[in-house]
C-alpha cells in the first residue's frame, strides 16, 4: 500500500466515530491514541463506571475513564508558577464559559448536523470520552470543564496544521509522557532521583505523582500548533476564525515572530522575549532554574462572565457542586464578615437554599470566591495591556474652521502596532466589538454631541439596538466601528447585516449545508459574505466625524473625548442565544475603554 493511502487511512480512522469503546482501544496501539471525537454519548460518569465493570471482561476498558487525562491540579503540584498562569486565561475558560454554551447550543438547534464540531476545540478532553455534547456543564467530567487544559497541549505528539480541532490526546495516567518544547532531561533527572525530589513515576512509588518520561515536540513552540482551533471554517464554507490567514501573511510571520512569542512572552502583545525561571518545584528542588518560561496566561482579548465560585479553576472550589455554586449569591457577599455580621444581627433575612444554609459553608466559599476575584482581576489588567499594545490612537485632526455657528470636521487616525494579524482579530461575526465613542463637550461643561454611545442595554446604537428599533434611541450615523458583520441576501430584495450566517428570510428553519460549488469559485457561499472591517497589521485607518453647526452656538474653550472600547459580545446576539440577565451584566462590566484622551480647542465667534 502506498505510504501516502496509509496515512490518510490512519486519520480517516481517528476522526471515526465508534460505537463502542472497546473499538477504540483495540485500534489505539495502530493509531498512536484515542481521537478528540467519539459517537458514545455515555455521561463521564456511566463510562468509568462502565470501565470498571467491564475491566475484567475486557482488559482495555478501565483505561478509559477520566483518570486517562489528569486534571490541572495534578500538574499544579509541581508546576505551580504555570498552573496559577493557566487557571484565570480563556484556555481554562473555554469549556465553563456560559456564552459559548448558549451559542453552542443555538447554533446546534439551527444546524443539527453540527455534533462535536465545537466542543471538540473548547472541551477536546471531555470529547475524546465520549461526553454528549448536550450534557449540562455539572454532569461533565472534571477534564471537560478545565476546557483547553495541560493534557490538550501537552498530550499532543503529532503535527496538525487546519484540521478544524480534529486532534488527538493520548489518553494515559498522570505517569503517561507528555511532550513540550525540551527535550526531557528534567523529568528524566527527576525520575533517576526520586528520593532527592520526592516524586513517584510509577503507581507504585511513593511521593508527588509525575509523568515518567518527557519529550520534544518541534510544532509546540510554533504558529502552527494553534492553527487547528483558531483557524476554523463553519460548514458553509464561512470562516469563523481567522488568525492564520491574517498570520501567514503578516509582517510577524515574514520576520519570524510567532503566536507564542506575543501571546505566552513578557509583554502582552509583544515580541520583546521571554522570562525565565524554573520549570518544575518539587518541594524545595527547583528543575532546570533558568529555563525560558513561557506564560500560559496565553494574553488575549477574552474574559470570563462565569460565576466566580466556577471559575478561575480552583481545587478549592470543588468541594461544592457546580449546581451548589450557581445558587450562591456572590453579589450579595454571602459569606462576608459585613453579611454574617448583619445576618447574624438579625439586620438581614435571606431564605438561603439548604446548599448554603450553614454560615460556615458560606464563610469558606466566600474564601473561594474572593480568591478567583484576584484572579479575574489579573487577567483583567493582562487584557487591558494586550489590547493597548495592539493599537494606537491620535488625533483629533481638524478639518474645519473653529468658529461658533458652523459645522464642525475633525479625524482620528487609528493604527494597529500588531504585526501579526488584524484588529480586531479571533472570532468573526458577532464578535468582536471594538469601537470609537467620541464627544464633544461646550464650554458651559455640558455635552452636547456624541458618537459611540451605548444605549440601555449596552449596544451601540446602530441597527440592531433594541432602543433604535423602539424610537428611544437616535441611530448612531457615524458609528465607527470594526467589528465584521455577516451579510445575507434578502428575499425581499437587499443584503443586510446578521450576527450569523444565516438566512432566515430564505429559510425559517434552515439545515445548514456546504454550497453545490467550491466557495472559491465565489469566495463565499450563496447568499451568504463576510464584510471585513478590521484593519489588518501595522495598518493604519481614517475615523471622520462631523458634528451640525447646531451644537457649537456659543464661542469658547471646548473639549473632544475619545476612548476606544471593546467587549466579547454585543447585547442583542446574547438575547438572540438565550443568556441570562446576569451574563449580560457581566459583560457588560467588563466593557474595556482604553486610549482615552481629551483634547481642548478654541472655538472663536
Amino acid at each position: 500500500m502506498r505510504p501516502n493511502r496509509l496515512l490518510a487511512m490512519k486519520h480517516n480512522l481517528r476522526v471515526l466515530v465508534l460505537p463502542l469503546l472497546a473499538i477504540v482501544l483495540a485500534l489505539s496501539a495502530l493509531l498512536g491514541g484515542v481521537g478528540a471525537v467519539s459517537a458514545d454519548s455515555k455521561t463521564p460518569e456511566a463510562t468509568a463506571t462502565a470501565a470498571t465493570n467491564n475491566a475484567a471482561a475486557d482488559p482495555h476498558a478501565a483505561i478509559v475513564s477520566q483518570d486517562s487525562f489528569p486534571s490541572a491540579s495534578k500538574c499544579k503540584a509541581c508546576h505551580t508558577q504555570i498552573y496559577d498562569e493557566w487557571r484565570s486565561s480563556s484556555h481554562a475558560y473555554a469549556g465553563i464559559s456560559p456564552m459559548f454554551h448558549k451559542f453552542e447550543q443555538k447554533i446546534t438547534e439551527l444546524a443539527p448536523t453540527i455534533g462535536t464540531f465545537c466542543v471538540r476545540c473548547h472541551m477536546g478532553a471531555g470529547t475524546a470520552l465520549g461526553e454528549d455534547r448536550a450534557d449540562p456543564m455539572w454532569k461533565r467530567s472534571q477534564i471537560a470543564r478545565e476546557g483547553v487544559t495541560c493534557v490538550s497541549c501537552h498530550r499532543v505528539s503529532q503535527e496538525y496544521s487546519k484540521a478544524n480541532g480534529e486532534r488527538f490526546i493520548e489518553p494515559s495516567g498522570i505517569h503517561g509522557q507528555v511532550y513540550g518544547p525540551f527535550d526531557g532531561k528534567g523529568v528524566e533527572e527527576a525520575v533517576n532521583n526520586p528520593a532527592k525530589y520526592k516524586v513517584a513515576s510509577t503507581p507504585e512509588g511513593r511521593g508527588t505523582k509525575i509523568h515518567a518520561s518527557a519529550f520534544k515536540m518541534e510544532q509546540i513552540s510554533k504558529s502552527e500548533f494553534c492553527v487547528s482551533c483558531h483557524q476554523v471554517n463553519v460548514n458553509l464554507g464561512i470562516k469563523l476564525e481567522v488568525v492564520w490567514d491574517q498570520y501567514r501573511s503578516s509582517p510577524a510571520k515574514q520576520q519570524g515572530v510567532t503566536c507564542q512569542d506575543c501571546h505566552m512572552g513578557k509583554v502582552p502583545g509583544k515580541a520583546e522575549g521571554y522570562a525565565t525561571g524554573a520549570v518544575a518545584k518539587m518541594g524545595k528542588e527547583v528543575v532546570n532554574s533558568n529555563r525560558k518560561h513561557a506564560n500560559h496566561a496565553f494574553y488575549g482579548p477574552g474574559y470570563p462572565i462565569a460565576h466566580p465560585g466556577v471559575f478561575p479553576h480552583n481545587e478549592n472550589a470543588e468541594k461544592w457542586s457546580m449546581e451548589d455554586w450557581l445558587k450562591f449569591d456572590y453579589r450579595a457577599k454571602w459569606g462576608s464578615e459585613e453579611f454574617e455580621s448583619q445576618i447574624s444581627a438579625g439586620k438581614l433575612k435571606v431564605n438561603f437554599p439548604p446548599e448554603w444554609s450553614d454560615a460556615l459553608d458560606r464563610a469558606s466559599a466566600w474564601e473561594v470566591v474572593q480568591e478567583n476575584l484576584e484572579g479575574i482581576e489579573k487577567k483583567k489588567q493582562l487584557r487591558t495591556k494586550v489590547m493597548e499594545n495592539g493599537a494606537k490612537v491620535d488625533g483629533p485632526f481638524f478639518n474645519s474652521a473653529l468658529k461658533a455657528g458652523e459645522s464642525l470636521s475633525f479625524s482620528y487616525k487609528i493604527t494597529n502596532t500588531n504585526s501579526g494579524h488584524n484588529l480586531p482579530s479571533g472570532s468573526l461575526g458577532a464578535q468582536p466589538e471594538l469601537w470609537l465613542n467620541v464627544a464633544l463637550i461646550a464650554p458651559d461643561g455640558k455635552r452636547v454631541w456624541e458618537s459611540g454611545n451605548v444605549d440601555s442595554n449596552g449596544d451601540f446604537a446602530d441597527q440592531h439596538s433594541l432602543d433604535v428599533i423602539a424610537g428611544k434611541l437616535p441611530f448612531d450615523d457615524q458609528l465607527w466601528s470594526l467589528q465584521t458583520k455577516f451579510l445575507t441576501t434578502n428575499v425581499k430584495g437587499t443584503e443586510r447585516e446578521m450576527y450569523l450566517p444565516v438566512n432566515f428570510d430564505l429559510d425559517q428553519l434552515p439545515f445548514l449545508r456546504p454550497a453545490g460549488q467550491p466557495v472559491t469559485v465565489l469566495n463565499h457561499p450563496p447568499f451568504v459574505r463576510m464584510e471585513q472591517r478590521s484593519i489588518p497589521p501595522l495598518g493604519t485607518r481614517e475615523a471622520k466625524f462631523k458634528v451640525p453647526s447646531k451644537y457649537l452656538t456659543m464661542p469658547g474653550k471646548y473639549k473632544l473625548a475619545v476612548r476606544m472600547r471593546s467587549r466579547a459580545e454585543p447585547i442583542y446576539f446574547m438575547r438572540f442565544v438565550g443568556a441570562t440577565t446576569d451574563m449580560e451584566r457581566s459583560m457588560n462590566e467588563w466593557m474595556l475603554n482604553i486610549h482615552a484622551s481629551t483634547a481642548e480647542f478654541q472655538v472663536k465667534k
